[in-house]
């Protein structure tokens, strides 16, 4: 049986349909120009074709490589997804550190196997992070804790 590899295919097509949709977009919708005077629609138009053409220089050789078929999970993403989601259910009432803890926990649901050792250590680094980026850092007037209750 002759096996390809799957992802490097489905990433290449994906950037193929990307870049020709966008670059198609861009070139219906906005003024492409000349090379000597461009228009607005020209960047994004050549961007999309560069892309298009990585997607098949990613391709083409996928088609004869050897590989095997991923293992899809469809918990991953919508575990990310959800963290994504509780973030900001969670910034407004809770504040700036709950809320990237929150982030935290449940995007770590993504992984099979959860080190709680890790996650400690990664959920106070983030907010050691958030907190040097946002409130010392740019000084914006977003709060670290708050007790809704």
């Amino acid at each position: 049986m002759f096996s390809r590899d799957y992802k490097d295919i489905v990433g290449g097509l994906i950037l193929i349909i990307l870049g020709l949709s966008f670059s198609g977009y861009a070139a219906t919708h906005y003024d492409i120009g000349t090379f000597r005077r461009m228009g607005p629609g020209m960047f994004p138009t050549i961007l999309g074709v560069a892309l298009a053409i990585f997607g098949l220089m990613q391709l083409v050789p996928a088609v004869t490589r050897p590989g095997r078929m991923p293992d899809v999970r469809i918990w991953s993403p919508i575990f990310v997804l959800a963290g994504c989601a509780a973030f900001a259910m969670t910034l407004l009432p809770f504040g700036l550190m709950p809320a990237v803890a929150t982030l935290t926990v449940v995007s770590a649901l993504a992984e099979l196997e959860i080190k709680l050792a890790r996650l400690v250590v990664l959920i106070a680094a983030l907010c050691l992070i958030s907190w040097l980026i946002f409130d010392v850092g740019f000084g914006l007037n977003v709060p670290m804790f708050r007790w809704p209750f």
